[in-house]
């Protein structure tokens, strides 16, 4: 397959290509009240299995708690780096993970499976659609702020316990992600990883399969 023509007018395309995952750049500036409504009521708008927008979000803005959540992420990325050897714990060694405390907010993101009752239209079959359901919620969030001029870090290096306790969550509700969010100065033309050499984008040709699935 060939590569898609984006036009310059097509407002959508250029949000979804310009989409970074944000470490560096964060300014520190704080976010309006409108701003973070606007994103917020953006997630909140995502489709969801049975209706049941099984989704909390968690603003996070005590320098103690982002301080705690930051030194727990450096523990899980030392955990990590042990793993590796020669090249790939050269390049590793150059990425940074997170910017937790330059973001000055954090946005947790909370998976709740009881949200919509017992009988979740829908969910009978596929028990993780309330998952895919909150991770359609991120994406449109992500999108949101760029679109508002800011920039989304999604943090994975931690314990679910962990973060969970942080924030005070039941232990029913599932922290999938923390998300730095904040004012930044640029958006990178290259993805981090890709820039630092650890994984390159494939070509859309490897990954689609017409009629049935085919090892390319």
């Amino acid at each position: 397959m060939t590569s898609v023509d984006i036009r310059p007018q097509q407002g959508f395309y250029d949000i979804v290509y310009r989409r970074r995952d944000t470490r560096r750049e964060f300014t520190g500036e704080p976010i309006s009240d409108d701003v973070l409504v606007r994103v917020l009521s953006a997630a909140h708008a995502a489709p969801s299995v049975g209706m049941s927008q099984p989704w909390d979000f968690v603003l996070v803005r005590s320098r103690k708690t982002l301080a705690r959540f930051r030194d727990h992420v450096a523990c899980e990325r030392e955990r990590f780096s042990a793993g590796l050897e020669g090249e790939r714990a050269s390049t590793f060694s150059r990425i940074k993970i997170e910017g937790i405390c330059e973001s000055g907010l954090g946005i947790v993101v909370g998976y709740d499976p009881t949200r919509g009752g017992p009988h979740v239209l829908g969910r009978h079959a596929i028990d993780d659609a309330g998952l895919y359901s909150v991770i359609c919620a991120i994406q449109n969030l992500w999108l949101a702020a760029t679109a508002e001029g800011l920039g989304v870090g999604w943090v994975s290096f931690y314990r679910e316990e962990f973060l969970g306790a942080l924030v005070g969550m039941p232990e029913h509700i599932r922290p999938v992600a923390w998300l730095c969010v904040g004012r930044i100065a640029d958006l990178p033309e290259t993805p981090d990883l890709e820039r630092e050499g650890w994984r390159c984008r494939d070509p859309l040709a490897t990954v689609v399969h017409h009629e049935r699935y085919l090892a390319h």
